[in-house]
């Protein structure tokens, strides 16, 4: 017989021992652990020596992959292929673009062409291309180390580029790590009005220029070519066009990302302001002012009372506005914010006229009339929410736009109602 001490006893074995059971079942249940995949870059280290002892390659004309910037001189079409090389194609007939070739430049991202001469950046040099008979194409010059934030050791000769890498990982934090960093510099990579650019048209001394877009990091302008990386402006002489020479580089302090010429200045975008240079001796552009705005990605376009600036956030400007800044600029040493429009995401954009076409990322492409630049986003006229945009250039037959889809093209004979006349695809997504 139990006792009246026992019964109490053996109900609290009996519940510690419930208890321990529970906690040995619990601890074998399944972890629900959270995983995160994301798009970076990681480094990669190259010896100098494996590229340049290396031909460059014309290959056929293959299917685009990962589209960067674009470029029109005369007929042709350039697309870039960032890191990988550089797209031509026949565009006399912008309904129906033929793919004629292909050019393998290990660590390319920009490009300009100067009397049929390309040049592109090929890691740490500059290659210039004779591309007059684009059946026929002939590297003319290398013109080394010109680009040399990529050395991490320039006596070893070695250099630091990035991959574009798939990242599984269980910590969230991966996303921003100090090794890592986001893909698509257009958020990877327009003009003027045609009739007044430097894009497209004659510059003088008989240089004739090709045409880019409003993320261009190279551009032309008074026999001189300008580029910019995240640091530095560039300067090189191009008077004689196959024969590229480097000149010297100005500090422009950090997150430089865009340059655009007008009518002998420089407007150079970065993410934390606009900068001003008078390029009327090209050699040795002055700094006239600095506009300054909240941490952003900034392309800019000008005509030659106003300039239009994109802010936008995103992976490498996590800080910034989405906003479409106009700013008076009758006085280039002292230009003004006269207005601000918020927009999605706005990326490049490019002006004809009245008219600005602003690329919204994965939101679409906009048209604008902006002859009331105080009215702008009143006088909307279409929004084209179906082509994911990146950057746009006006072109004397088309208004080409590219994002990470593709290329298309467009009718843009009235501004009111653009008509497509060609896409062309990438081959994976």
């Amino acid at each position: 017989m139990k006792t009246s001490l026992q019964q109490p006893f053996q109900w609290t074995m009996q519940l510690l021992m419930s208890l321990m059971l529970l906690l040995v079942v619990s601890s074998c249940e399944d972890q629900v652990e959270t995983t995160y995949t994301y798009q970076t870059q990681v480094p990669v280290f190259l010896q100098v020596n494996s590229f340049r002892e290396a031909d460059i390659i014309i290959e056929p004309g293959k299917p685009l992959d990962n589209p960067g910037k674009i470029y029109i001189y005369g007929d042709y079409l350039f697309i870039s292929e960032p890191g990988e090389g550089i797209h031509i194609l026949d565009n006399s007939n912008p309904s129906s673009p033929r793919n004629l070739n292909f050019i393998n430049i290990p660590g390319t991202g920009d490009m300009a062409i100067n009397n049929n001469i390309l040049y592109a950046d090929n890691y740490v040099d500059l290659l210039a291309f004779d591309i007059s008979d684009p059946q026929d194409i002939e590297m003319v010059k290398r013109e080394e180390d010109v680009f040399p934030n990529l050395y991490t050791n320039e006596e070893t000769g070695t250099i630091v580029t990035y991959k574009d890498t798939l990242i599984t990982s269980t910590d969230p934090n991966m996303m921003w790590s100090s090794w890592g960093r986001p893909a698509f510099r257009s958020d990877f990579m327009a003009m003027e009005s045609m009739a007044a650019y430097s894009g497209g048209s004659k510059s003088g001394g008989g240089q004739s220029y090709g045409q880019g877009g409003s993320m261009a990091r190279f551009t032309l302008l008074g026999g001189h070519l300008y580029t910019v990386d995240d640091y530095d402006l560039r300067i090189f002489s191009v008077e004689e066009p196959t024969d590229p020479k480097y000149l010297k580089n100005i500090n422009l302090g950090w997150g430089i990302e865009t340059i655009f010429p007008f009518k002998g200045k420089l407007f150079i975008g970065s993410m934390t302001g606009m900068h001003i240079y008078d390029a009327s001796n090209p050699s040795e552009p002055q700094k006239m002012a600095v506009y300054e705005h909240v941490t952003s990605c900034d392309p800019v376009v000008v005509n030659d009372d106003y300039a239009f600036v994109t802010l936008r956030s995103g992976a490498l400007c996590r800080m910034g506005a989405d906003e479409l800044h106009v700013l008076d600029i009758k006085d280039l040493y002292n230009p003004q914010l006269i207005k601000s429009y918020p927009m999605e995401n706005p990326h490049g954009l490019g002006l004809s006229g009245n008219y600005l076409y602003l690329a919204e990322g994965e939101h679409g492409l906009k048209s604008f009339n902006v002859a009331d630049v105080m009215e702008i986003s009143n006088n909307q006229i279409e929004h084209l929410k179906d082509y994911a945009s990146i950057d746009i250039i006006p072109g004397p037959k088309s208004l080409i736009v590219i994002g990470p889809d593709g290329v298309c093209q467009f009718d843009y004979s009235d501004p009111e109602k653009l008509k497509e006349l060609s896409c062309i695809s990438v081959s994976f997504r």
